[in-house]
C-alpha cells in the first residue's frame, strides 16, 4: 500500500497560476528564490543531459526588454495590441524566470524528449513558486519566437529557445477558477 502524502496531492488538485498582470512587489529576493529554482531542477531529465538552463530577469532587466518589444514588433507587422500586450508582459514584471530550452547532442536522448524535459522544469518551476506561497504564471509569446530578441535581448545561442517566462510575485487578488477538464472526456482506459 502505498504512502500518500496527501498535502502534496491537495495541493496538485487546487494549484492555480496566478494571471502575470496581478502579480505585484514584492518578488521573491535571492534568497527565497533559490529553493524554488532546486526544486524547479528536479524534474524528468532523460539521460541527465540538462538541456535547459535558466536566467533570473530582475526589474532592470525587464525593462530593458520591455523597451525591445515596439520597434521590434512594428519592424515585424505585429498588431499593436499584442505589441503592447508582450510590452507590457516585461513592463509590468518585477521578477520573472526564463526557462531556456538549450538541447544537447546526443544519440541516445531526442530531442523532442529534452524539449518535454524543458517543458517539466517550467511547471516544476511555477509550481515550485505556488507551493512557496507565491503567485507565479507561466508565459511566452510572439517575441519569445523571435530569433533577434532572444538573442540580442536574452544572449541565447544559436541552438537554444525560450521553453516559457515564469512571472513570480506577490498577488494582488485571488484568481478566479476556470473550468476544468472532465476525465470522461479527455482520459481512455485500455484493459487488453
Amino acid at each position: 500500500m502505498p504512502n500518500p502524502n496527501s498535502a502534496a496531492l491537495d495541493f496538485l488538485l487546487t494549484r492555480r497560476s496566478r494571471p502575470a498582470k496581478t502579480l505585484v512587489a514584492p518578488v521573491p529576493d535571492k534568497y527565497a528564490l533559490k529553493p524554488i529554482l532546486t526544486a524547479a531542477l528536479r524534474t524528468p531529465d532523460h539521460g541527465k543531459l540538462e538541456p535547459w538552463r535558466l536566467i533570473v530577469l530582475e526589474k532592470a532587466a525587464l525593462t530593458r526588454l520591455a523597451g525591445m518589444i515596439a520597434p521590434l514588433g512594428h519592424s515585424l507587422g505585429i498588431d499593436p495590441e499584442k505589441i503592447e500586450k508582450a510590452r507590457h508582459q516585461f513592463a509590468d514584471a518585477d521578477l520573472a524566470v526564463t526557462v531556456v530550452f538549450s538541447p544537447k547532442d546526443s544519440e541516445k536522448v531526442p530531442h523532442i524528449e529534452q524539449l518535454y524535459s524543458a517543458g517539466a522544469v517550467c511547471l516544476s518551476l511555477l509550481n515550485a513558486a505556488l507551493a512557496a506561497g507565491w503567485g507565479a504564471n507561466w508565459l511566452s509569446g510572439w517575441a519569445s519566437h523571435d530569433r533577434s530578441f532572444v538573442e540580442n535581448g536574452l544572449g541565447l545561442l544559436p541552438h537554444e529557445s525560450i521553453a516559457g517566462f515564469i512571472h513570480i510575485g506577490t498577488e494582488s487578488c485571488a484568481p478566479p477558477e476556470r473550468p476544468r477538464p472532465e476525465l470522461d472526456q479527455v482520459v481512455s482506459w485500455v484493459d487488453q
